[in-house]
Protein backbone atom coordinates (compact mmCIF):
# COMPACT_ATOMS: atom_id res chain seq x y z
CA UNK A 1 0.00 0.00 0.00
CA UNK A 2 0.91 3.65 -0.92
CA UNK A 3 2.04 6.23 2.15
CA UNK A 4 -0.62 8.28 3.07
CA UNK A 5 -0.29 11.69 1.54
CA UNK A 6 -1.44 14.59 3.35
CA UNK A 7 -3.46 16.01 1.07
CA UNK A 8 -5.78 12.61 1.35
CA UNK A 9 -5.94 13.20 4.61
CA UNK A 10 -7.17 16.88 3.94
CA UNK A 11 -9.65 15.98 1.42
CA UNK A 12 -10.81 13.22 3.76
CA UNK A 13 -11.17 15.58 7.30
CA UNK A 14 -13.07 18.56 5.01
CA UNK A 15 -15.24 15.55 3.05
CA UNK A 16 -16.76 13.84 6.28
CA UNK A 17 -16.17 16.75 8.85
CA UNK A 18 -13.41 15.95 10.73
CA UNK A 19 -11.28 19.23 10.63
CA UNK A 20 -12.07 22.16 9.18
CA UNK A 21 -10.00 25.28 8.39
CA UNK A 22 -11.18 28.15 10.77
CA UNK A 23 -12.78 30.93 9.69
CA UNK A 24 -12.95 29.48 6.05
CA UNK A 25 -15.35 32.02 4.80
CA UNK A 26 -13.20 34.64 5.65
CA UNK A 27 -10.61 33.40 3.85
CA UNK A 28 -9.34 31.55 6.46
CA UNK A 29 -7.18 31.90 10.06
CA UNK A 30 -3.54 30.74 9.07
CA UNK A 31 -2.40 27.90 11.97
CA UNK A 32 -6.00 27.78 13.33
CA UNK A 33 -7.83 24.86 12.72
CA UNK A 34 -11.45 23.61 14.11
CA UNK A 35 -12.71 19.86 14.80
CA UNK A 36 -15.86 19.20 12.88
CA UNK A 37 -18.74 16.52 14.07
CA UNK A 38 -16.30 13.21 13.41
CA UNK A 39 -12.87 15.55 14.46
CA UNK A 40 -13.96 16.53 18.05
CA UNK A 41 -14.69 12.94 18.86
CA UNK A 42 -12.18 11.30 17.36
CA UNK A 43 -10.27 14.19 19.40
CA UNK A 44 -12.38 13.47 22.36
CA UNK A 45 -11.54 9.73 22.42
CA UNK A 46 -7.74 10.01 22.31
CA UNK A 47 -7.91 12.39 25.37
CA UNK A 48 -9.78 9.68 26.90
CA UNK A 49 -7.31 7.16 26.25
CA UNK A 50 -4.79 9.23 27.77
CA UNK A 51 -6.30 10.41 30.87
CA UNK A 52 -7.36 7.27 31.60
CA UNK A 53 -4.03 5.72 31.14
CA UNK A 54 -2.45 8.41 33.17
CA UNK A 55 -4.72 8.70 36.18
CA UNK A 56 -7.73 5.84 35.99
CA UNK A 57 -5.10 3.02 35.60
CA UNK A 58 -2.21 4.13 37.49
CA UNK A 59 -1.82 5.26 41.54
CA UNK A 60 0.55 7.49 41.67
CA UNK A 61 -0.83 10.57 39.18
CA UNK A 62 -3.40 13.24 40.07
CA UNK A 63 -5.23 15.10 37.74
CA UNK A 64 -5.49 19.07 37.33
CA UNK A 65 -7.06 21.28 34.89
CA UNK A 66 -5.69 25.22 34.95
CA UNK A 67 -6.39 28.52 33.45
CA UNK A 68 -5.22 29.60 30.28
CA UNK A 69 -5.02 33.36 30.56
CA UNK A 70 -1.08 33.57 32.45
CA UNK A 71 0.53 35.69 35.26
CA UNK A 72 2.92 37.16 33.85
CA UNK A 73 5.74 36.66 36.43
CA UNK A 74 5.05 32.71 35.89
CA UNK A 75 6.45 33.03 32.51
CA UNK A 76 9.62 35.21 33.72
CA UNK A 77 10.56 33.50 36.64
CA UNK A 78 10.24 30.52 33.98
CA UNK A 79 12.74 31.48 31.75
CA UNK A 80 10.00 31.58 28.91
CA UNK A 81 10.22 35.71 28.41
CA UNK A 82 13.68 35.33 27.90
CA UNK A 83 14.36 32.14 26.14
CA UNK A 84 10.88 31.38 24.22
CA UNK A 85 11.60 32.03 20.49
CA UNK A 86 12.47 31.12 16.95
CA UNK A 87 15.30 32.75 14.44
CA UNK A 88 13.39 34.37 11.99
CA UNK A 89 14.29 35.72 8.87
CA UNK A 90 12.68 37.74 5.93
CA UNK A 91 13.21 37.85 2.63
CA UNK A 92 13.83 41.25 1.16
CA UNK A 93 12.59 40.05 -2.48
CA UNK A 94 9.15 38.83 -1.61
CA UNK A 95 8.73 40.04 1.59
CA UNK A 96 8.00 36.52 2.88
CA UNK A 97 8.83 35.81 6.78
CA UNK A 98 10.36 32.60 7.78
CA UNK A 99 11.96 30.19 10.64
CA UNK A 100 15.56 30.62 10.02
CA UNK A 101 16.24 27.15 10.90
CA UNK A 102 13.67 25.93 8.15
CA UNK A 103 15.78 27.81 5.19
CA UNK A 104 17.10 25.33 3.11
CA UNK A 105 20.42 25.88 0.83
CA UNK A 106 19.71 29.77 2.21
CA UNK A 107 17.41 30.45 -0.31
CA UNK A 108 13.91 31.97 0.45
CA UNK A 109 11.15 29.09 -0.27
CA UNK A 110 9.16 31.30 -1.53
CA UNK A 111 10.62 32.84 -4.72
CA UNK A 112 14.63 31.34 -4.19
CA UNK A 113 15.79 34.38 -3.50
CA UNK A 114 19.01 34.54 -1.30
CA UNK A 115 18.75 38.09 -0.36
CA UNK A 116 17.43 37.34 3.22
CA UNK A 117 18.02 39.19 6.25
CA UNK A 118 20.18 37.81 9.33
CA UNK A 119 18.32 35.86 11.62
CA UNK A 120 16.51 37.62 14.96
CA UNK A 121 14.85 36.19 17.65
CA UNK A 122 11.06 36.53 18.05
CA UNK A 123 9.08 35.47 20.92
CA UNK A 124 6.30 32.75 20.83
CA UNK A 125 4.29 33.98 23.69
CA UNK A 126 0.78 35.06 22.95
CA UNK A 127 0.55 38.89 24.79
CA UNK A 128 -2.82 40.36 26.32
CA UNK A 129 -4.22 43.22 28.08
CA UNK A 130 -5.65 42.25 31.43
CA UNK A 131 -8.77 44.53 33.32
CA UNK A 132 -10.41 47.45 31.82
CA UNK A 133 -7.33 49.62 31.00
CA UNK A 134 -4.77 48.63 28.13
CA UNK A 135 -2.21 50.82 29.57
CA UNK A 136 0.41 48.47 29.39
CA UNK A 137 1.17 48.12 32.90
CA UNK A 138 -1.06 45.12 33.46
CA UNK A 139 -0.93 42.51 30.85
CA UNK A 140 -0.93 38.21 31.37
CA UNK A 141 0.02 35.68 28.28
CA UNK A 142 -1.76 32.95 26.95
CA UNK A 143 -0.05 30.33 28.18
CA UNK A 144 2.45 28.72 25.65
CA UNK A 145 2.73 25.53 27.35
CA UNK A 146 0.66 23.85 30.08
CA UNK A 147 3.36 23.03 32.35
CA UNK A 148 3.60 26.08 34.50
CA UNK A 149 0.35 25.92 35.70
CA UNK A 150 1.44 22.63 37.26
CA UNK A 151 4.57 23.75 38.74
CA UNK A 152 2.59 26.87 40.48
CA UNK A 153 -0.30 24.53 41.88
CA UNK A 154 2.47 21.74 43.41
CA UNK A 155 1.91 22.76 46.63
CA UNK A 156 -1.92 22.67 46.63
CA UNK A 157 -1.92 19.71 45.26
CA UNK A 158 0.61 17.92 47.35
CA UNK A 159 -0.87 19.58 50.57
CA UNK A 160 -4.88 18.30 49.18
CA UNK A 161 -4.12 15.01 48.27
CA UNK A 162 -0.53 14.17 51.11
CA UNK A 163 1.30 12.72 48.24
CA UNK A 164 4.70 11.43 48.40
CA UNK A 165 7.41 11.02 46.04
CA UNK A 166 7.10 9.80 43.24
CA UNK A 167 4.43 10.97 41.81
CA UNK A 168 2.71 13.02 38.94
CA UNK A 169 0.38 15.61 38.24
CA UNK A 170 -1.52 15.17 34.69
CA UNK A 171 -3.64 17.63 32.67
CA UNK A 172 -4.78 18.59 29.36
CA UNK A 173 -5.40 21.83 27.60
CA UNK A 174 -5.16 24.52 25.18
CA UNK A 175 -1.51 26.36 24.36
CA UNK A 176 -0.64 28.82 22.36
CA UNK A 177 2.48 29.87 20.32
CA UNK A 178 2.85 32.55 17.86
CA UNK A 179 4.47 30.43 15.11
CA UNK A 180 6.22 32.61 12.50
CA UNK A 181 5.27 29.86 9.90
CA UNK A 182 2.49 27.22 10.70
CA UNK A 183 2.55 24.40 7.93
CA UNK A 184 1.49 20.58 8.02
CA UNK A 185 -2.05 20.91 8.33
CA UNK A 186 -2.61 20.41 12.40
CA UNK A 187 1.04 20.09 13.12
CA UNK A 188 2.34 22.96 13.29
CA UNK A 189 -0.33 25.53 14.84
CA UNK A 190 -0.88 28.49 16.60
CA UNK A 191 -3.75 27.39 18.68
CA UNK A 192 -3.38 23.72 20.03
CA UNK A 193 -3.93 21.44 22.72
CA UNK A 194 -1.61 19.23 24.72
CA UNK A 195 -1.35 16.42 27.50
CA UNK A 196 1.37 16.83 29.72
CA UNK A 197 2.53 15.04 32.78
CA UNK A 198 4.60 16.27 36.03
CA UNK A 199 6.21 13.21 37.10
CA UNK A 200 7.94 14.59 40.38
CA UNK A 201 10.94 12.39 41.59
CA UNK A 202 13.74 11.88 43.93
CA UNK A 203 16.57 13.97 43.14
CA UNK A 204 19.24 11.10 41.60
CA UNK A 205 16.30 9.21 40.41
CA UNK A 206 15.69 11.17 37.70
CA UNK A 207 17.35 9.24 35.05
CA UNK A 208 16.12 5.77 35.85
CA UNK A 209 12.48 7.59 36.04
CA UNK A 210 12.97 8.88 32.39
CA UNK A 211 13.93 5.57 30.82
CA UNK A 212 11.06 4.57 32.56
CA UNK A 213 8.50 6.89 30.74
CA UNK A 214 10.31 6.81 27.44
CA UNK A 215 9.14 3.20 27.17
CA UNK A 216 5.97 3.63 28.86
CA UNK A 217 4.90 6.34 26.32
CA UNK A 218 6.21 4.12 23.12
CA UNK A 219 3.92 1.51 24.45
CA UNK A 220 0.89 3.29 24.78
CA UNK A 221 1.69 5.22 21.35
CA UNK A 222 1.44 1.47 19.61
CA UNK A 223 -1.55 0.76 21.79
CA UNK A 224 -3.43 3.42 19.84
CA UNK A 225 -2.30 1.47 16.38
CA UNK A 226 0.81 2.80 15.82
CA UNK A 227 3.25 0.57 14.22
CA UNK A 228 6.58 0.66 16.03
CA UNK A 229 8.06 0.53 12.33
CA UNK A 230 7.07 4.07 12.40
CA UNK A 231 8.00 5.07 15.45
CA UNK A 232 11.90 6.87 16.14
CA UNK A 233 13.18 7.55 19.36
CA UNK A 234 15.50 10.69 19.06
CA UNK A 235 17.69 12.00 21.52
CA UNK A 236 17.86 15.66 21.43
CA UNK A 237 21.82 16.86 21.33
CA UNK A 238 23.00 19.00 24.62
CA UNK A 239 23.53 21.78 22.78
CA UNK A 240 20.08 21.99 21.67
CA UNK A 241 17.88 21.11 24.71
CA UNK A 242 15.21 23.47 26.14
CA UNK A 243 16.31 26.03 28.64
CA UNK A 244 14.91 23.95 31.16
CA UNK A 245 16.51 20.42 30.44
CA UNK A 246 18.53 17.98 31.27
CA UNK A 247 17.95 15.59 28.76
CA UNK A 248 15.40 14.57 26.34
CA UNK A 249 13.63 11.19 24.09
CA UNK A 250 11.41 12.69 21.40
CA UNK A 251 9.12 10.20 20.46
CA UNK A 252 8.80 10.59 16.38
CA UNK A 253 6.56 9.43 13.91
CA UNK A 254 6.15 8.80 10.39
CA UNK A 255 4.07 11.96 9.26
CA UNK A 256 3.13 12.11 5.68
CA UNK A 257 5.94 15.42 5.21
CA UNK A 258 8.12 13.03 7.06
CA UNK A 259 9.74 11.95 10.68
CA UNK A 260 8.89 14.57 13.38
CA UNK A 261 8.01 14.96 16.65
CA UNK A 262 5.03 13.45 18.01
CA UNK A 263 6.14 13.80 21.88
CA UNK A 264 8.89 14.51 24.10
CA UNK A 265 10.06 13.15 27.11
CA UNK A 266 12.33 15.62 28.78
CA UNK A 267 14.12 15.16 32.35
CA UNK A 268 12.97 19.14 33.73
CA UNK A 269 15.33 18.45 36.79
CA UNK A 270 14.39 21.05 39.24
CA UNK A 271 14.69 23.88 37.68
CA UNK A 272 11.06 24.68 37.35
CA UNK A 273 9.94 24.45 41.03
CA UNK A 274 13.15 25.66 42.08
CA UNK A 275 12.45 28.83 40.19
CA UNK A 276 9.15 29.41 41.72
CA UNK A 277 10.05 28.29 45.13
CA UNK A 278 10.31 31.55 47.53
CA UNK A 279 13.85 32.61 48.04
CA UNK A 280 14.60 31.39 51.43
CA UNK A 281 19.00 30.96 51.76
CA UNK A 282 18.65 29.23 54.75
CA UNK A 283 16.69 26.14 53.30
CA UNK A 284 19.29 25.61 50.63
CA UNK A 285 16.79 23.19 48.49
CA UNK A 286 18.60 23.40 45.27
CA UNK A 287 21.07 24.58 42.86
CA UNK A 288 18.73 25.87 40.70
CA UNK A 289 17.04 28.42 43.00
CA UNK A 290 17.46 31.52 41.84
CA UNK A 291 16.54 34.63 43.61
CA UNK A 292 12.38 35.10 43.35
CA UNK A 293 11.15 37.61 45.99
CA UNK A 294 7.60 37.65 43.91
CA UNK A 295 7.04 34.08 45.32
CA UNK A 296 5.07 33.26 48.12
CA UNK A 297 5.60 29.75 49.30
CA UNK A 298 8.26 27.23 49.10
CA UNK A 299 7.51 24.45 46.53
CA UNK A 300 9.43 21.54 48.08
CA UNK A 301 8.14 18.33 49.52
CA UNK A 302 9.32 15.89 52.55
CA UNK A 303 11.08 12.95 51.39
CA UNK A 304 11.42 9.63 53.59
CA UNK A 305 14.57 10.42 55.01
CA UNK A 306 12.30 13.45 56.29
CA UNK A 307 14.43 16.05 54.36
CA UNK A 308 13.33 19.10 52.61
CA UNK A 309 13.69 18.33 48.86
CA UNK A 310 12.93 20.26 45.79
CA UNK A 311 11.80 17.35 43.26
CA UNK A 312 13.15 16.52 39.77
CA UNK A 313 10.90 16.34 37.23
CA UNK A 314 10.12 14.20 34.14
CA UNK A 315 7.83 15.33 31.25
CA UNK A 316 6.16 13.05 29.00
CA UNK A 317 4.56 16.28 26.59
CA UNK A 318 2.20 14.80 23.85
CA UNK A 319 0.69 16.83 21.01
CA UNK A 320 -2.97 15.65 21.12
CA UNK A 321 -3.23 17.47 17.51
CA UNK A 322 -0.14 15.47 16.45
CA UNK A 323 -1.67 12.52 18.07
CA UNK A 324 -4.82 12.92 15.96
CA UNK A 325 -3.01 13.21 12.66
CA UNK A 326 -0.67 10.52 13.90
CA UNK A 327 -3.59 7.76 14.19
CA UNK A 328 -5.54 9.40 11.16
CA UNK A 329 -2.09 8.29 9.11
CA UNK A 330 -2.02 5.13 10.66
CA UNK A 331 -5.61 3.95 9.93
CA UNK A 332 -6.15 5.36 6.31
CA UNK A 333 -6.04 2.53 3.80
CA UNK A 334 -7.51 2.18 0.14
CA UNK A 335 -8.58 -1.02 -0.59
CA UNK A 336 -9.15 -2.45 -3.98
CA UNK A 337 -11.72 -5.12 -4.09
CA UNK A 338 -11.46 -6.14 -7.35
CA UNK A 339 -13.68 -5.66 -10.66
CA UNK A 340 -12.61 -2.15 -10.63
CA UNK A 341 -14.16 -1.74 -6.68
CA UNK A 342 -12.14 -0.10 -4.05
CA UNK A 343 -12.80 1.39 -0.80
CA UNK A 344 -11.22 3.55 1.87
CA UNK A 345 -11.73 2.77 5.28
CA UNK A 346 -10.62 3.99 8.48
CA UNK A 347 -8.77 1.38 10.58
CA UNK A 348 -9.25 3.24 13.90
CA UNK A 349 -9.03 1.18 17.26
CA UNK A 350 -12.52 0.62 18.32
CA UNK A 351 -11.80 3.13 21.30
CA UNK A 352 -10.91 5.84 19.07
CA UNK A 353 -13.44 5.24 16.43
CA UNK A 354 -15.75 8.70 16.56
CA UNK A 355 -19.03 6.73 15.69
CA UNK A 356 -18.95 3.62 16.84
CA UNK A 357 -21.85 2.12 16.05
CA UNK A 358 -24.16 2.95 12.72
CA UNK A 359 -27.51 1.95 13.34
CA UNK A 360 -28.82 1.64 9.25
CA UNK A 361 -32.40 1.21 7.93
CA UNK A 362 -32.98 -0.96 5.14
CA UNK A 363 -35.85 1.14 3.51
CA UNK A 364 -35.59 4.72 4.17
CA UNK A 365 -38.96 6.46 6.31
CA UNK A 366 -40.40 3.09 6.83
CA UNK A 367 -42.14 3.48 9.89
CA UNK A 368 -41.56 0.31 11.21
CA UNK A 369 -38.23 -0.08 10.46
CA UNK A 370 -37.47 3.57 11.56
CA UNK A 371 -39.22 3.07 14.93
CA UNK A 372 -36.75 -0.08 15.54
CA UNK A 373 -33.89 1.86 14.54
CA UNK A 374 -34.91 3.99 17.25
CA UNK A 375 -35.76 1.58 19.58
CA UNK A 376 -32.00 0.12 18.88
CA UNK A 377 -30.13 3.10 19.15
CA UNK A 378 -31.76 4.13 22.19
CA UNK A 379 -30.64 0.74 23.87
CA UNK A 380 -27.26 0.99 22.97
CA UNK A 381 -26.72 4.33 24.44
CA UNK A 382 -27.61 2.76 27.86
CA UNK A 383 -24.23 0.43 26.99
CA UNK A 384 -21.92 3.61 27.07
CA UNK A 385 -19.79 2.63 24.95
CA UNK A 386 -19.62 6.19 22.76
CA UNK A 387 -21.66 7.85 20.19
CA UNK A 388 -24.52 5.87 18.16
CA UNK A 389 -25.62 7.04 15.13
CA UNK A 390 -28.75 6.33 13.37
CA UNK A 391 -27.77 6.64 8.90
CA UNK A 392 -31.25 7.03 7.56
CA UNK A 393 -30.23 7.27 3.93
CA UNK A 394 -32.35 4.64 2.45
CA UNK A 395 -29.36 3.31 0.43
CA UNK A 396 -27.23 0.49 2.33
CA UNK A 397 -24.32 0.80 0.26
CA UNK A 398 -23.37 4.07 0.27
CA UNK A 399 -24.04 3.99 4.09
CA UNK A 400 -21.48 1.23 4.35
CA UNK A 401 -19.17 2.82 2.67
CA UNK A 402 -19.37 6.46 4.16
CA UNK A 403 -18.85 4.55 7.67
CA UNK A 404 -15.79 2.61 6.42
CA UNK A 405 -14.71 6.17 5.54
CA UNK A 406 -15.17 7.48 9.05
CA UNK A 407 -13.98 4.27 10.78
CA UNK A 408 -17.28 3.15 12.31
CA UNK A 409 -16.29 -0.63 13.75
CA UNK A 410 -19.76 -1.69 13.36
CA UNK A 411 -22.92 -1.37 11.29
CA UNK A 412 -26.31 -2.60 12.71
CA UNK A 413 -28.78 -3.01 9.66
CA UNK A 414 -32.91 -3.05 10.62
CA UNK A 415 -34.46 -4.68 7.71
CA UNK A 416 -37.90 -6.61 6.99
CA UNK A 417 -37.23 -9.48 8.42
CA UNK A 418 -36.42 -7.44 11.72
CA UNK A 419 -39.71 -6.41 11.59
CA UNK A 420 -41.52 -9.22 10.50
CA UNK A 421 -40.11 -12.51 11.97
CA UNK A 422 -39.56 -14.26 15.42
CA UNK A 423 -37.62 -13.86 17.28
CA UNK A 424 -36.11 -10.75 16.48
CA UNK A 425 -33.19 -10.30 14.49
CA UNK A 426 -30.16 -7.86 12.28
CA UNK A 427 -27.68 -7.87 10.46
CA UNK A 428 -23.92 -7.09 12.17
CA UNK A 429 -21.31 -5.74 9.20
CA UNK A 430 -17.72 -5.58 10.53
CA UNK A 431 -15.44 -2.71 9.07
CA UNK A 432 -12.48 -4.77 8.27
CA UNK A 433 -13.64 -7.33 7.09
CA UNK A 434 -16.99 -6.45 5.48
CA UNK A 435 -18.28 -9.85 6.81
CA UNK A 436 -21.92 -9.65 7.46
CA UNK A 437 -23.62 -11.82 10.77
CA UNK A 438 -27.28 -12.40 11.67
CA UNK A 439 -27.99 -11.98 15.09
CA UNK A 440 -30.83 -12.19 17.59
CA UNK A 441 -31.56 -8.72 18.65
CA UNK A 442 -32.11 -9.93 22.69
CA UNK A 443 -28.04 -10.84 21.92
CA UNK A 444 -27.02 -7.47 20.55
CA UNK A 445 -26.17 -5.88 24.74
CA UNK A 446 -23.59 -8.89 24.92
CA UNK A 447 -22.53 -9.01 21.38
CA UNK A 448 -21.25 -5.60 21.28
CA UNK A 449 -19.94 -5.93 25.50
CA UNK A 450 -17.95 -8.42 24.21
CA UNK A 451 -16.80 -6.54 21.01
CA UNK A 452 -15.72 -3.42 22.23
CA UNK A 453 -14.04 -5.16 25.55
CA UNK A 454 -11.75 -7.28 23.86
Amino acid sequence: MAATSMEQLVSLCKRRGFIFQNSDIYGGLQGVYDYGPLGVELKNNLKAAWWRSMIYERDDVEGLDAAILTNQKVLHYSGHEDTFSDPMTDCRKCKGRFRADHIKDGKCPNCGSTDLTDPRPFNLMFKTNIGPVDDGSSFGYLRPETAQAIFTQFKNVVDSTSRKLPFGIAQIGKSFRNEITPRNFIFRVREFEQAELEFFVEPGEDEKWHEIWKEERIKWWEEQGLKRENINIYTTPENDLAHYAKACYDIEYQFPHGMEELEGIANRTDYDLGNHTKAQDEMNLTSHCHPNNDSTQKLCIMNDNNKWVVPFVIEPSMGVDRGVLAVMTEAYTEEDLGEGNSRIVLKLKKHLAPIKVAVIPLKKNNAQIMAKCHEIKKNLLKLGIGRVALENTGNIGKAYRRHDEVGTPLCITVDFETIENQPESVTIRDRDTMEQTRVNTADLRAYLLDYFNK
